[in-house]
């Protein structure tokens, strides 16, 4: 691997997927590491570099660096089930499949210069909008129920948003999170666990784990 920036675990295929933007290509790799694969790749004539990563529903979901265009594929044999077009003003950080189809992506607004959150349909209609003083929404994690998780890494918080994509409550803030900036996220619904990646001060990563069980 080049440089691994994003990674995605499945359960069901006991296997993990890791974007590497520098070899533009997704690698498949089994938990202990020892089987690695290169599993999706584009030419350096596709302008698609893969940025961040989500599985939902046995499906794969690859957010770009450039470009305005998700695109959906199997997890099974990597065969590609949708792309979807953004509007022309989104500059995608990291996006989710939502339990009812949809997409909720995190992004940059060019035309306004501010950060969102938005749902988009199948076809990259926007459904609704987030835009409560974010700073760089770099990742998003969905529960069962449609409840948004994101990492708003300029203020140093986590926010929970309810399936309307309206703020319920800052889960994490700055003091919790010992004002490193959150990166990256995994939430564990099972056991109400959320395991927050971190960048300090000096480039000094950690990962923290915290009791966020929803009630």
């Amino acid at each position: 691997m080049r440089d691994p920036r994003d990674i995605a675990a499945y359960a069901r295929t006991a296997r993990l997927y890791v974007a590497d933007p520098a070899a533009m290509c997704v690698w498949r790799v089994s938990p202990d590491g020892a089987d690695i694969q290169l599993w999706l790749t584009w030419s350096p004539s596709d302008t698609f570099t893969p940025r961040a990563l989500s599985v939902t529903s046995s499906r794969l979901l690859v957010t770009p660096y450039s470009g305005k265009q998700l695109r959906q594929f199997d997890t099974a044999g990597g065969d590609e089930l949708r792309r979807v077009r953004l509007p022309d003003y989104m500059v995608p950080m990291h996006a989710v499949e939502s339990p009812t189809g949809t997409f909720v992506v995190g992004h940059h607004n060019a035309q306004l210069d501010k950060f969102q959150v938005s749902e988009v349909n199948t076809k990259g209609q926007v459904l609704r909008q987030f835009s409560g003083s974010l700073g760089w929404p770099v990742h998003i994690a969905i529960d069962s129920q449609g409840h948004i998780l994101v990492v708003d890494y300029g203020n140093r918080r986590i926010l929970l948003l309810d399936d309307q994509l309206a703020l319920r409550r800052v889960i994490l803030d700055e003091h919790q999170l010992n004002d490193q900036r959150p990166l990256h996220l995994c939430y564990v619904e099972q056991s109400g666990q959320l395991l927050v990646g971190l960048v300090g001060l000096g480039g000094s990563n950690s990962v923290a784990v915290f009791d966020v069980l929803q009630r």
